[in-house]
């Protein structure tokens, strides 16, 4: 009686003492389950029942007592037509549904992209991701199969293998420019996390998290950017070689036996000769010359006549002030002869024409 007893499977629970076991098959050898056996299945757990290969009852968290009624499926598949109370054959996986974390990825050769500042460039990236069981049955049926101690580091370098060429296709198509990569690299991990999930998903997989920890250039094009930002950083070249002058100025001094007194004396004296000339304020440039004003254009002088005396030289306003008249006789140098002042062309304006005649 005892023997017949040992034969069947009273309880069927997995304690899982790892960290890294995604699947585990129940042990059971050649023993049949009863009818009112106890499932507990943990939190964080699922179980499937599988029967000659085919995926039957799956249940989530709590405890259950196995009679053909709740297991309408395997029932099924044994071709079943009425419930009794004889003790069946199953395989049962136990799935670990918590997120594992801390999985690393990183690429295994340089990748050449375009960027919109360096140009064409090739780039290493690094970083770390999380996984959990979405679909229990897809991941049997695609990935596990009859193994029955599935762990992540078995599937861990596929996923890899999605996740690198998705990564440095995204961040070549993000148009961030390298140098603004370590600011975005959450968004980009997240940004990248939804493209990459398509992926994992027929795999019954999901990818909880990702992280891009390093994304990093050639050590040549590393060296040449450190260049640049040191000569950014030296600014003024003149204020750079005093600093460095009064840093080998004490140096000097720091050296067994001191350094020698004239060549200490003659530095001295150009660093004081130059710390001088730049603290003495710049003398302002001279304004430029002011133009000398031009000569006053000369104005011609004229005589005229009035109460048959000769009245001049004068300018045309101040004859004008002496009342002349049209017919006052006027001369200038250059003139044959007096001729009216209405015959001259310099008084020409200064009088309106007479009316027409009535």
């Amino acid at each position: 009686m005892g023997w017949f007893k040992g034969q069947f499977i009273d309880v069927i629970e997995w304690l899982d003492n790892t960290n890294d076991t995604i699947a585990y098959r129940f042990e059971r050898h050649n023993n049949e389950i009863k009818q009112g056996a106890k499932l507990i299945v943990r939190p964080g757990q699922k179980a499937v029942f599988v029967n000659e290969g085919s995926v039957a009852d799956e249940f989530t968290e709590g405890t259950f007592e196995l009679y053909t009624r709740n297991l309408p499926i395997l029932t099924s598949l044994k071709s079943w037509k009425y419930g009794f109370d004889s003790p069946f054959k199953a395989e049962v996986y136990f799935f670990s549904t918590r997120i594992f974390p801390n999985l690393k990825w990183g690429t295994a050769n340089p990748i050449m992209i375009r960027d919109s500042e360096l140009g064409p460039v090739r780039i290493r990236a690094f970083g770390s991701y999380s996984i959990r069981v979405s679909d229990p049955r897809l991941l049997l049926e695609k990935v596990i199969g009859t193994d029955g101690l599935f762990q992540v580091h078995e599937i861990s370098d596929h996923l890899r293998d999605v996740i690198v060429p998705s990564v440095t296709t995204w961040v070549a198509q993000s148009g961030i420019a390298l140098l603004d990569f370590a600011a975005h690299y959450r968004t980009m991990g997240d940004q990248a996390k939804e493209a990459i999930q398509k992926d994992f998903a027929p795999l019954g997989v999901e990818i909880a998290q990702l992280m891009i920890e390093n994304i990093s250039l050639p050590p040549e094009v590393e060296a040449a950017l450190d260049k640049r930002s040191s000569m950014g950083l030296l600014g003024n070249l003149q204020d750079y070689t005093q600093y460095q002058t009064a840093e080998a100025i004490g140096n000097m001094g720091k050296q067994p036996g001191g350094a020698n007194p004239a060549m200490g004396m003659g530095m001295g004296m150009a660093m004081g000769q130059q710390m001088a000339n730049a603290m003495q304020p710049q003398a302002a440039p001279p304004p430029p010359p002011v133009a000398a004003a031009p000569p006053p254009i000369p104005t011609t002088q004229w005589y005229m006549a009035k109460n048959g005396q000769q009245v001049g030289p004068a300018d045309v306003q101040q004859l004008m002030q002496q009342g002349l008249t049209p017919d006052t006789m006027v001369w200038c140098t250059g003139m044959a002869s007096w001729q009216p002042a209405a015959q001259v062309s310099a008084f020409a304006g200064l009088f309106p024409p007479p009316p027409p005649p009535m």
